[in-house]
């Protein structure tokens, strides 16, 4: 029988194991962690990387962004050749122990996880107030995707590259993934950013999502223009929160966006089962 209820999916999101990894650092500080197959794969490049029992260390002797993020493309790029990495993105991800306004260089966002970097995205949940409710545009992934093909997406969600602005990023992502104009998606509501760390098979996501409330017009449609996303269903908020509940239809990290919005807009109130460690676990430490 298959397990239901909310917290089952921040307890998914969350589940790793420190003894599976070694600290990735730059400067003394640790900006991820690494699985062995990876570690064995950076021995290649001593000129590149220091290793000692506890960590594999960045060469002190790349100074500066350029030089750091320069060694990283040409090392991601023969770890793709080699199939060690799976492929390249192209979008650049800071490499940073703290926030994306410190980062020590970029590298390629397919990479991020290979190396257990912090990531960043934005996901935005578009709701229309209709006579029946407060009702969920909600998007369906086309069956092509690379990860998570057919699953259920929030309306507007994507990864933020280093070269972008969160206000340039957001419009972006809400004209190429549901035709918002710029005039629109500017009213979307910052409403605060989650955290998860989840251990893949390749390595490791300490990712934060920053969260957005967008308040559409009833008459406005969405509609998708990067091939992304198969439809748009217009559903009510209590059928979203029994799919988010009850099944696995969502992309993972799209039920703890549905999950905090069911929080700070009253659907799911402090009297609800595991209230506490559902409000909690959004918001994991990294």
């Amino acid at each position: 029988m298959q397990e239901t209820g909310y917290l089952r999916h921040i307890r998914t999101c969350n589940q790793w194991n420190p003894d599976n990894f070694r600290d990735f650092r730059v400067d003394g500080q640790r900006v991820g962690r690494l699985k062995q197959p990876v570690c064995e794969a950076l021995a290649q490049w001593p000129e590149y990387f220091e290793s000692d029992k506890a960590a594999v260390h960045l060469s002190p002797a790349l100074h500066g962004f350029a030089a750091r993020t320069e060694a990283l493309a040409k090392v991601t790029g023969h770890l793709v050749e080699q199939g060690v990495i799976s492929h390249r993105h192209g979008e650049a991800y800071p490499v940073t122990s703290s926030c994306r306004e410190q980062a020590y260089a970029t590298i390629d966002r397919t990479a991020a996880p290979y190396f257990g970097l912090r990531a960043y995205g934005q996901h935005m949940n578009g709701f229309v107030r209709t006579a029946e409710g407060l009702k969920l545009w909600i998007a369906r992934r086309t069956a092509d995707r690379r990860n998570f093909p057919d699953k259920l997406d929030n309306m507007v969600a994507g990864g933020l590259p280093q070269d972008l602005s969160l206000q340039e990023n957001l419009l972006k992502e809400c004209m190429e993934e549901a035709s918002i104009p710029a005039e629109l998606a500017r009213q979307a509501k910052p409403v605060g950013a989650l955290t998860y760390c989840k251990e893949t098979q390749v390595g490791l996501k300490p990712d934060t999502l920053y969260c957005y409330d967008l308040e559409l017009p009833a008459d406005f449609v969405p509609l998708n223009t990067d091939g992304e996303v198969a439809e748009f269903q217009l559903l009510a908020v209590e059928e979203v929160a029994g799919i988010v509940r009850d099944t696995d239809e969502f992309k993972l990290n799209c039920n703890l966006v549905i999950i905090d919005f069911l929080v700070r807009h009253s659907y799911l109130r402090a009297e609800a089962p595991d209230y506490l460690e559902i409000t909690q676990g959004l918001h994991e430490h990294l």
